[in-house]
């Protein structure tokens, strides 16, 4: 017992002696993490914010755009997963230099701008043409390239279509938000041509090879590419106009874009953009002129022998510039809409009818189709009915668009009547039956209108929905509400007005048939009663 007192007086002693050591450190221990949760906060809250150091510092954040993108960006054939293109050889040679490492970033060609201002990225690089307009909204590089709009023709027209003026109430391709775009909306007013807008540069060509289009203006390197692989046109040798490659950067990065215009002029002067032109099979005799006047430091026009805009419209102008052609843009959207509509509603009745009445086999056909059309992307639809088949059948946009739409919707459509028909109570069926009505005559007469009435909300919502998915037809060049108000937010930078604009006018569209359609369920609700 007294060793056992011992031993627990020692252990009291030694947790008194102890006790006093663990609330120093533990008071040491509360204001060390007091004190560098305050560091930490300071650091966080009162250092400068740099809005751009999203990305690590090491990196150089360049974008530019592959869909249709040679011989600027493109993924490369042999490993899909790489990009190649003088642009990115460009890029990584600025990267180079700037002891950074080159990051892509994959962006919408007409949207790069407006990410540049964002700063998603830093530089843009993706045969950017230099105009006046971003000369004055941003910080573009000195010219690395020089080019010249040309105009290209089917072979047999190479006598008859020699210049825009010839082209006379002709179609004729470009790029949407292009200086040749620009070209094509001035002579549409001096000579009546219809510009078409493209947004990638393959199909322009395939088009004119097959008729669907009378000429294509684009720049020399995207028309001298096509020549390689695509025959059945020639190039006239005429310039349209002459323009220059730059790379853009936000106004706000002018300190980089001197160190980017030191690094080319470097590349010009010691031949390193020459090698890499000449790998790409683009060099020619414009360039060492080019090269020699900026490393003179003689100015450089933008463009030269057609007048571009000068400056970015202001909001107001631009609107009252834009809005006729966004109403004329409305009109076909709601003109498509309602035609394939019709075309969705007569095609869905006629399956949701042979689902519920036809043979085994009629059901299994009509099903397989629903299942088709439902479990496949609308765009992939529309870019076989448009280019997919066009060696057998050669449809014009608004038409292979109408088709594609209605096509589509027809499938969702029949699934509502199917559902509706199936909805109608059995007794009433049953009680037509009895008073001798026909199979044909009960579905007329009594199961077709009631299935209406429970399919009119949820077609209603479908309409809506193809008012909106109209806006996909614009790969097949029809000009909709959607493609103009992109067309319109390039040309200003800007998305805050036309997409206002775009809203209220779709609003304007959708609002009235909602409006409608809850008027006839009413209706029809106290006519039941």
């Amino acid at each position: 017992m007294a060793m056992f007192f011992f031993r627990w007086s020692e252990r009291r002693s030694t947790a008194e002696s102890i006790f006093p050591f663990i609330v120093y450190r533990t008071h040491f221990l509360h204001s060390s993490i007091r004190t560098l949760s305050v560091g930490l906060v300071a650091a966080v809250f009162l250092r400068p914010i740099n809005l751009d150091a999203s990305q690590p510092a090491g990196e150089f954040r360049w974008s530019g755009d592959p869909e249709g993108g040679a011989p600027f960006v493109e993924a490369d054939p042999v490993h899909p997963d790489r990009l190649v293109g003088f642009d990115v050889e460009i890029a990584e040679l600025l990267a180079r230099k700037l002891n950074r490492e080159p990051r892509f970033i994959n962006i919408t060609f007409t949207s790069i701008d407006q990410s540049i201002e964002r700063g998603d990225v830093e530089i843009g690089l993706s045969g950017i043409e230099d105009t006046p307009a971003r000369r004055a909204a941003m910080a573009p590089t000195i010219p690395y390239y020089e080019f010249r709009e040309v105009l290209s023709v089917r072979t047999g027209d190479r006598a008859r279509f020699r210049t825009l003026a010839d082209l006379k109430g002709r179609r004729v391709g470009t790029l949407g938000g292009t200086i040749a775009y620009e070209i094509l909306l001035r002579a549409e007013g001096e000579f009546g041509i219809r510009p078409v807008s493209y947004d990638d540069d393959v199909h322009p060509y395939s088009d004119l090879v097959i008729g669907r289009i009378d000429a294509v203006l684009l720049d020399n390197v995207l028309a001298e590419r096509r020549a390689r692989t695509v025959s059945g046109f020639a190039i006239q040798p005429e310039s349209v106009a002459v323009g220059h490659y730059v790379g853009i950067l936000a106004a706000r990065n002018g300190a980089l874009r001197d160190q980017i215009d030191d690094i080319l002029r470097a590349a010009m002067h010691d031949g390193t953009l020459e090698k890499i032109f000449r790998k790409w099979r683009v060099w020619n005799d414009d360039q060492p002129r080019l090269y020699a006047r900026v490393l003179a430091a003689q100015p450089v026009a933008a463009v030269t022998g057609f007048e571009a805009s000068p400056t970015m419209l202001t909001a107001w102008q631009a609107t009252l510039r834009y809005l006729p052609s966004l109403l004329e843009a409305s009109l076909v959207t709601i003109v498509l809409s309602c035609l394939a509509m019709a075309l969705a509603i007569l095609l869905g009745i006629s399956i949701a009818t042979g689902r519920v009445y036809g043979s085994p086999v009629v059901r299994a056909l009509l099903t397989g189709y629903v299942e088709l059309i439902r479990g496949t992307p609308i765009l992939l639809q529309l870019f076989v009915l448009y280019y997919g088949i066009a060696d057998l059948i050669r449809l014009p946009a608004f038409g292979a668009a109408l088709l594609g739409l209605g096509l589509n919707y027809a499938a969702y459509e029949s699934e509502i009547y199917r559902g509706a028909l199936q909805a109608v109570p059995v007794g009433q069926l049953e009680a037509a039956r009895i008073l001798g009505l026909s199979e044909t005559r009960v579905l007329t007469l009594v199961r077709g209108p009631l299935a209406l009435r429970l399919a009119l909300a949820p077609m209603t919502n479908d309409f809506i929905a193809l008012l909106k998915d109209s806006s996909l037809v614009s790969v097949l060049t029809v000009f909709e509400l959607t493609k103009q108000t992109q067309i319109f937010a390039t040309n200003i930078g800007s998305w805050v007005i036309p997409g206002l604009l775009c809203a209220a006018l779709y609003l304007a569209m959708s609002l009235p048939l909602a409006t409608l359609a809850r008027r006839l369920e009413q209706r029809w609700r106290l006519s039941a009663v």
